[in-house]
């Protein structure tokens, strides 16, 4: 028997399991790559505002950290300038996600063991996952491509991009299938994965900030560690500035040493085992443990500490950007209207500081789900029927789920407010008011953030099946009605849909209680419904 015997029928079974995830990801990519390509068309519309714009970043180290470097002033290249951080860390993190959930999780909960029992290769469920993640990338770029095509960009340059784009996903598969390896739990293996994905936004963002300026000004030549970053492969093929499609075999070599590694790394250990041990706990658990409160809080401090690292350097650096937001805008009157159109106010410093807490507050959305969805994996490894065998109701283990949430989101929206407040205060001379305003502004979006907790109970409680899917679905039409519905002018009609919607834009629009209070009102009937259908369904074994 063949080591890779049955890949093609495990290939299937993950087309089968995934096949909803799937078109939502291949779908999803190239529409929202359209949707910012038109959003960027819209701001950008012609040669003096691109050139502001390409000025103005090539000069602005904050932009070259956080969007990596210009090259040139054509629409293609503020495009890509625009989203292509974006698109990759979503590629990019998907790629992880889904290989890790198609081998180690498999392993994790015994599906492995049972499908090892029939004629199966030792190296199958590894490829078989490999081959369609790997595909999916590729789908998903060639419609980018079409998408970006479609906006009105050049053909050679909406290839190199979407290319590019692609390239991050299929070396971010490479790095899962190894992690995969290393680890005993998937939850170990995505951490490992996501760290990977974390340190190469760094060394990316390090060396756009070291990388040299041109001479005219409009672009940015990377320093070296932007070249062992794969996140900064992708702005090495220089899309739409003379394109290197070389620099696309460094993704595709890295996924062949990433395969052969994993392969090898397979070799070396037992089937649910990982390469690096699992530390070992205390001989006794410590009392909070005997209580779901104190359960909640152990599983989610290391997700909450992680994304509370990365909120407060997001914000920290977005405040001090303020400063230089007056540059641009100067150069570039129609950025100004973008903003106050996602700021909501006149004054267009104001209307920044709004805009960044509004981008927060959809990123915490995130951090809501992930948690959250979390009642959905103990369901179906059988951890929430040893709890509910306990003394514990089903009203009050998941009513401690959503309030560990919930009070996570309250922590990261403060960090969010305080750490912006304290970046802008410190290029104007006023830390301490600016975190204290900041941060109240940043609380006011806790109602839309518990409406999206709402919608995902709602969801685990009535169709757990599809709790997963639909709750990741929901957060992204919210992004893109709430954050890019009125930069494209979308109907009154579609934008009430976000909750993002209705929160007022303080601090550049004054504070109104009726709609943070209709938003709480609609986050508990959604708390409630789903609490309702949780204690009336059946919980599966």
């Amino acid at each position: 028997m063949s080591a890779l015997t049955g890949t093609t029928r495990l290939a299937r079974l993950v087309l089968r399991r995934d096949r909803i995830r799937l078109a939502i990801w291949i779908l999803g990519t190239p529409l929202l790559g359209y949707a910012l390509a038109g959003s960027v068309a819209g701001i950008y519309p012609d040669q003096e505002a691109r050139l502001g714009y390409a000025t103005t970043s090539a000069s602005s180290l904050v932009a070259r950290a956080f969007n990596g470097p210009i090259h040139g002033t054509d629409l293609g290249a503020v495009v890509v300038a625009e989203t292509y951080v974006t698109l990759a860390l979503i590629v990019g993190l998907l790629s992880t996600f889904a290989v890790t959930r198609h081998t180690r999780q498999n392993e994790e909960t015994g599906r492995a063991e049972l499908l090892g029992a029939n004629v199966v290769g030792r190296y199958a469920p590894l490829t078989a996952a490999l081959l369609v993640i790997v595909v999916a990338n590729a789908l998903a770029a060639v419609l980018l491509a079409v998408a970006l095509v479609g906006a009105g960009l050049p053909l050679a340059g909406s290839v190199a991009a979407a290319a590019a784009i692609g390239g991050v996903g299929v070396a971010f598969t490479a790095i899962a299938a190894v992690t995969a390896q290393l680890s005993v739990t998937s939850r170990g293996a995505n951490a490992l994965a996501a760290a990977i994905v974390g340190l190469s936004f760094v060394l990316r963002a390090a060396g756009d900030v070291l990388g040299e300026q041109s001479a005219d000004g409009t672009r940015v030549r990377s320093a070296w560690p932007s070249w062992i970053s794969p996140l900064g492969w992708g702005n090495q093929v220089r899309a739409f500035d003379g394109e290197r499609w070389w620099v696309l075999a460094l993704p595709i070599a890295l996924l062949l040493a990433g395969v052969a590694l994993a392969y090898a790394l397979a070799e070396r250990r037992d089937q649910g085992a990982g390469l690096i041990a699992p530390r070992r706990g205390p001989t006794t658990g410590a009392p909070r443990l005997l209580s779901p409160s104190g359960l909640a809080w152990r599983m989610q401090r290391g997700t909450l500490l992680g994304w509370a690292v990365g909120v407060a350097v997001l914000g920290f650096s977005m405040g001090i950007a303020g400063d230089e937001f007056n540059d641009m805008i100067d150069a570039n009157p129609a950025a100004a209207e973008a903003i106050n159109a996602m700021g909501g106010g006149a004054d267009l410093i104001k209307a920044y500081l709004a805009a960044m807490l509004g981008l927060f507050a959809l990123t915490i959305g995130a951090y809501v789900v992930q948690a959250l969805l979390r009642v959905r994996g103990d369901e179906a490894d059988g951890t929430l029927e040893a709890a509910l065998a306990t003394a514990v109701s089903r009203t009050r283990w998941l009513g401690t789920q959503v309030l560990a949430a919930t009070l996570g989101a309250v922590a990261l929206l403060l960090l969010a407010g305080v750490t912006t407040g304290l970046g802008y205060g410190i290029v104007t001379g006023d830390p301490l008011g600016q975190a204290v305003e900041l941060g109240g502004a940043a609380l006011l979006r806790l109602p839309a953030l518990l409406v999206i907790a709402g919608v995902v109970t709602a969801i685990f409680g009535l169709l757990p099946r599809w709790s997963v899917v639909l709750s990741w679905t929901t957060l992204l039409v919210f992004l893109l009605l709430g954050q890019l519905g009125a930069v494209l002018e979308l109907p009154q009609a579609a934008l009430n849909v976000s909750p993002y919607t209705h929160v007022p834009a303080v601090p550049a629009a004054d504070p109104a209680a009726l709609p943070l209070v209709v938003l709480a009102a609609v986050a508990a009937a959604l708390l409630a419904v789903g609490v309702a259908g949780f204690r009336h369904r059946d919980v599966p074994s």
